[in-house]
């Protein structure tokens, strides 16, 4: 029985050994990294990349958050971010019907239906999956509504 034992054993530490070096090759050939590409701007702090405006990684499109950082109200808001976005998306091969999920934070859950009187129709007949919460705090730079958003790309 020991034999027998210590034969699986041997034969399931070669077929670890073979399978996990070439588990290793396969991942060394197609590394994940190279398919990112960095296609909006990179947003530094003190000389320190802190998040880049966008990224394309294979077919999808990463877009960060837009926000609208001057006086207004929440549909004048949601119109510049949506309209931002649109063209981040158009910019980089995608549109608004290619999006397949959104992120819509607010600075007051009160804007809620104000803010979905400018956003329904925006992304076609096939509208995105979509979560919205109100940001406890606000939104950086003062702005009522910040939306991101993930894309196919052509």
């Amino acid at each position: 029985m020991t034999n027998r034992r210590s034969a699986f054993k041997k034969l399931g530490a070669a077929m670890t050994a073979f399978f996990g070096i070439g588990a290793a090759k396969t991942l060394a050939s197609t590394p994940a990294a190279s398919q990112k590409e960095v296609v909006g701007d990179i947003v530094m702090e003190q000389d320190v990349p802190l998040f880049s405006g966008g990224v394309k990684h294979g077919n999808t499109l990463y877009v960060a958050g837009k926000g609208a950082h001057f006086e207004g109200d929440i549909a004048a808001h949601t119109d510049h971010v949506l309209n931002e976005i649109q063209k981040e998306l158009e910019k980089h091969g995608s549109s608004m019907e290619q999006v397949l999920k959104v992120n819509v934070y607010l600075h007051d859950l009160n804007d809620y239906h104000g803010m979905n009187a400018v956003y329904k129709g925006r992304f076609g007949a096939n509208p995105p999956v979509r979560t919205t919460i109100a940001a406890y705090g606000g939104i950086p730079g003062d702005s009522l509504v910040e939306i991101d958003c993930i894309a196919a790309v052509d």
